[in-house]
């Protein structure tokens, strides 16, 4: 690892479109597995003027049943289902404030054209006869911790998250009456002999109300950026030289979906590290935890961050990878970048030979995390990883393996 050296990260809003988009997919996601643990969703979700399309698979018994004779010719959805399918959209939206002309949580125009699980790819994921549950497709995961937060997070994404959080709640407070929903960010950070040090560059822009691009009001907007900025980052990374950029091509009055379009799944970076670590290139919103695009994403995850915390590394990436209908991974690689103080193929040992793990199998991850329940709506802006949720860490967030690595490698 270089002794000096700049690096980058980004966030975006939960009023951007990609993240309205993520989190209505999530909406359902958490609809259908209130109604039903075992229910299988794949929600793709794409976001424009005054208009929501929603498709892709899915199996949910009490909403959605081909078996049910009485519910063919409507189209197998169960009486009112796609009403509450509509109803978690237009909350999702409403909750994250579009009340706009050009997108309105309650004047916009919605599509329904989710259908039915393929039965091809149900014979491979699901269990029978001697048959465990199978990964619900193939793919690489990748997960990452690192010492230089204490979320066990990169700091570039940490504070770039933590700015867009603190705009929006005070955008929700009324202290900033003068935000709407749509925000970037990007923080740059010196980093000297791996630890960031100094805040080199400030990249906001927002969403605002008519009148914040010019004259006394812009100067208001600034320093009230400019004030978050600083309270979020550690004392003394804002210097004299720190670069500001706020709002740099001007107004920005139009945006969320009516500025541009979103879809699910075109913001994985700002999901997962912010570019610290490698992504195996799935998405997680709107996916069951079936799919091991997610559920791995996050065993892998839980399992960095432990490493990290047990004090056997400063930094470590995990891969993991699957083969769509078969249940055991087909490998686990383990990355300390230099870093541990113990051998890499040691940490890898510790982890497969874990009882209470129950072994990393779709069905043992879901299991362990407890990750069949309707708790993904809240991974689906800010990042999925390094925060908590309403006072409670995500289950893949929690440090409760540290004891057992400490005793298989002490």
């Amino acid at each position: 690892m270089r002794n000096e050296y700049l690096f980058t990260s980004e966030s975006v809003s939960e009023g951007h479109p990609d993240k309205v988009s993520d989190q209505i997919s999530d909406a359902i996601v958490d609809l259908m597995l209130a109604k039903d643990p075992e229910a299988r969703v794949a929600c793709e979700t794409m976001t424009t003027t005054q208009r929501v399309v929603l498709s892709g698979e899915i199996r949910c018994k009490p909403m959605y049943d081909p078996t049910r004779p009485e519910w063919r010719f409507n189209n197998y959805w169960a009486p009112g289902a796609r009403d509450e399918i509509e109803e978690a959209v237009r909350s999702t939206i409403a909750q994250i404030g579009y009340e706009q002309d050009g997108f309105h949580w309650e004047t916009l125009t919605f599509e329904n054209h989710l259908h039915g699980q393929s039965a091809h790819i149900a014979q491979g994921v699901d269990a029978a006869d001697n048959k465990d549950e199978g990964a619900g497709d193939q793919g690489i995961m990748f997960g990452f911790a690192c010492d230089e937060t204490p979320d066990l997070m990169p700091a570039t994404l940490d504070y770039s998250h933590k700015i867009l959080e603190r705009l929006a709640a005070d955008r929700h407070s009324g202290a900033a009456p003068f935000l709407e929903p749509d925000a970037k960010s990007q923080v740059t950070l010196r980093y000297k002999d791996g630890k960031p040090v100094a805040c080199t560059a400030v990249v906001v822009s927002t969403q605002h109300a008519e009148g914040y691009d010019a004259g006394e009001k812009e100067a208001e907007l600034k320093a009230y950026v400019k004030k978050v900025v600083g309270e979020i980052l550690p004392d003394g990374f804002i210097t004299d030289e720190t670069i500001w950029h706020i709002n740099p091509t001007g107004s920005f009055v139009i945006g969320g979906p009516d500025g541009d379009a979103g879809l699910t799944g075109r913001k994985i970076i700002v999901d997962t590290y912010g570019g610290a670590s490698p992504h195996g290139g799935g998405a997680f919103s709107g996916k069951d935890p079936t799919k091991v695009d997610r559920s791995a994403a996050y065993i892998t995850r839980y399992l960095a961050k432990n490493v990290v915390a047990a004090g056997l590394a400063t930094r470590c990436t995990i891969q993991i990878a699957y083969a769509i209908g078969v249940s055991q991974p087909l490998s686990l690689y383990v990355d300390t970048h230099g870093t541990g103080t113990v051998g890499d193929d040691k940490i890898e040992a510790a982890i497969l030979g874990n009882p209470r793990l129950g072994g990393l199998t779709p069905r043992a991850i879901r299991t362990h995390l407890g990750l069949n329940k309707p708790i993904y709506r809240k991974t689906a802006a800010y990042g999925h990883f390094g925060r908590q949720a309403e006072g409670d860490f995500f289950p893949w967030e929690r440090t409760d393996l540290v004891d057992d690595l400490k005793a298989a490698l002490g």
